[in-house]
C-alpha cells in the first residue's frame, strides 16, 4: 500500500523537515496546529503499528503543495489554485507575508509516485515535492500567479504572518531523489502558466 500523508505533518518544526524528524521529535515539540496535520500522522502511526502487528507493507509519502491542471478552484484547496481562480475571476485575495514553501507540479510528482511501485522499499516514508532552489516567499508566488493571469496586485491584500501556520518549510527532498529518481523539471514559472491556462479551459474564459 501507498499512503498519503502530508508535510504538514511537521507543522511549525524549526529546522530542515528530513523524514525521520517525526521519529526524533516528540509530538507535542513539532508544534502541529491543525487537525489535517494530526490526521495524517495518526494515519501515518496506523499504517505502521500494521506492518508491526500484522506484517503489512506500506510506504507513507508526505507531499508539498502538489498543483497543476485538473484542480478546479475550492476554498479548501492550496493557495496556487486559489491566487489563480480569484485572478481570473478579478476577485480580491489575502497574502499573508513572511512565508516560504515549495511547490511541485503534478506532472513531476505523479512520476515519482509511479516509481514507488519498482522500487517499493516496505516501510519507507518519504517527502515529495520541488526542487530545494524553489523555496519561495508565497508573495512570491501571487505575483507569478499575477503576472500569468495579466493583473495587478491591486486585488491582493498583504497581512503579516498568518498565526496558526508555518512560517517556513524547508525539506529535504534527498531521499526520493536517490530512492526514487525524483526529478522535478517544471519550475513554478512553467507550471503556473501551465495551470492559468487549464482554469482559463475549464471555466470558459476568453484568451
Amino acid at each position: 500500500m501507498i499512503f498519503f500523508s502530508s508535510a504538514e505533518v511537521y507543522g511549525d518544526y524549526n529546522g530542515v523537515m528530513t523524514e525521520d524528524v517525526m521519529e526524533k521529535n516528540p509530538i507535542k515539540d513539532t508544534y502541529q496546529m491543525n487537525d489535517y496535520a494530526i490526521t495524517k500522522w495518526a494515519g501515518e502511526l496506523m499504517c505502521m503499528n500494521s506492518a508491526t502487528m500484522h506484517y503489512t507493507e506500506t510506504v507513507r509519502v508526505r507531499p508539498v503543495n502538489c498543483y497543476g491542471p485538473h484542480e478546479h478552484y475550492n476554498p479548501y484547496r492550496g493557495f496556487i489554485p486559489l491566487f489563480i481562480y480569484h485572478s481570473l475571476h478579478n476577485k480580491p485575495y489575502t497574502v499573508y507575508k513572511g512565508h516560504k514553501r515549495i511547490i511541485d507540479y503534478v506532472e513531476d510528482t505523479v512520476k515519482t509516485f509511479a516509481n514507488i511501485t519498482d522500487n517499493f522499499i516496505p516501510g519507507e516514508v518519504y517527502n515529495i515535492g520541488g526542487k530545494q532552489e524553489w523555496e519561495r516567499d508565497i508573495k512570491e508566488y501571487s505575483d507569478l500567479v499575477l503576472d500569468a493571469v495579466g493583473r495587478n496586485d491591486s486585488l491582493v491584500t498583504y497581512h503579516e504572518a498568518e498565526p496558526f501556520t508555518t512560517k517556513i518549510k524547508t525539506i529535504d527532498f534527498s531521499k526520493a531523489i536517490k530512492d526514487l529518481n525524483h526529478h522535478p523539471k517544471i519550475s513554478p514559472e512553467e507550471g503556473i502558466k501551465k495551470t492559468v491556462d487549464w482554469m482559463k479551459w475549464y471555466y470558459r474564459m476568453e484568451n
